[in-house]
């Protein structure tokens, strides 16, 4: 509870001087939606990029804003002036340009835009509008990006973009050394923020080998128990092959744990609960594989994907099998077999354990793919 009412403190910026003016009309975009779909934020920051989906068919109005604003320069030399630990940054105040007011920041660029609430979630990653307390109606320049979901913020904030690359980085910033105010102690300043048309989507790695060049790769698990060296079959299961090779491409298992030994039957590593957060183009690589069950044994040595009581749910974990295992036999997919350091896997299955948790630590540091 406390951690939600310090969020919603900081998001709600502070009030400004009351000002006797006549309240201009609320911002509207000329700019159509077929105009803003498909854009791209890349904002540069002293801690690195991040990559903004812009979302016109959530907010119109707010993208068309952060747009008009992107474009003009405005936000270069703002600062992310509020930052609560894993849970929120806050920038894009143009007050913040000023080192001689650090005591305005979070009270500039507001009152510019109504709100366009969706039933889009406070996910990690969400980007949305900053408002004054109580004024829905009262966004602007400032804006917020979720480092980890914060679904009470559902319902109060417009959000009007996702980060598609960088949320490490928004997390970098997160945790920066700050006061009780959640104001970082040194600048974490934008240095640019550029507006582009979405690239294409990158071709996948290991998509066009045929399986015959499939088999020539082999990954080497570098665990802190030595090193296996994995061979593969395509011939008998192609999909989970591929699979295997980009998440071990793109370090997915780096730093997952042998999180289950069973001896005379499997030890089990690659679940993701193990490691730390991935990055959005390591978590855009995980997804459940269609089973490929074949005819192939599990006997000692082999090689196959963990799943739950789904067939089709197996993502990230799999196991080597210690002992001839015929139970496993067509209800799991062998996709490969220990071609080198079944002493090392006979090491981890010997490992002291509690229950089928190992008592002292066994990490798979990281996979090499090698040919």
């Amino acid at each position: 509870m406390w951690f939600t009412l310090l969020l919603s403190a900081l998001l709600a910026a502070p009030q400004a001087p009351t000002r006797r003016s006549t309240a201009a009309a609320p911002f509207r975009t000329d700019l159509s939606i077929a105009d803003m779909s498909g854009k791209q934020a890349v904002i540069e920051t002293a801690a690195g990029t991040m990559v903004i989906d812009l979302r016109p068919d959530l907010a119109p109005n707010h993208v068309g804003y952060f747009i008009t604003l992107a474009r003009a320069g405005a936000y270069n030399g703002t600062v992310f002036h509020r930052v609560i630990a894993n849970g929120i940054v806050q920038g894009g105040d143009p007050i913040s340009k000023d080192r001689s007011k650090a005591a305005q920041y979070g009270t500039g660029g507001l009152g510019v835009l109504r709100a366009e609430h969706s039933a889009e979630p406070f996910t990690r990653g969400a980007v949305a509008a900053v408002i004054r307390p109580g004024q829905p109606d009262s966004a602007g320049a400032q804006f917020f990006i979720c480092v980890t979901d914060q679904p009470a913020l559902a319902g109060q904030y417009t959000i009007f973009g996702r980060v598609s690359e960088g949320s490490d980085v928004a997390q970098r910033i997160s945790t920066v050394p700050a006061g009780s105010n959640g104001a970082p102690i040194d600048r974490v300043e934008i240095t640019a923020v550029t507006i582009r048309d979405t690239p294409p989507p990158a071709a996948l790695p290991f998509s066009s080998e045929t399986p015959e060049q499939l088999a020539a790769y082999r990954a080497v698990l570098e665990t802190s128990a030595g090193a296996i060296t994995i061979g593969f079959m395509p011939d008998k299961a192609p999909e989970h092959v591929r699979t295997f090779l980009r998440l071990a491409d793109a370090g997915v298992f780096d730093g997952t744990a042998f999180h289950r030994i069973v001896r005379g039957f499997v030890v089990q590593t690659g679940s993701l609960n193990t490691r730390g957060p991935l990055t959005e183009q390591q978590q855009k690589l995980v997804h459940a594989l269609a089973p490929e069950f074949n005819d192939v044994r599990h006997v000692k040595g082999i090689v196959s994907m963990a799943r739950g009581d789904d067939p089709a749910s197996a993502t990230t974990s799999f196991f080597i099998v210690t002992a001839d295992a015929p139970s496993l036999d067509g209800k799991y997919t062998v996709f490969g077999r220990v071609i080198d350091g079944l002493d090392v896997v006979e090491r981890i299955e010997a490992t002291a354990v509690n229950g089928e948790t190992p008592i002292t630590p066994i990490v798979l540091k990281a996979v090499r793919v090698t040919k």
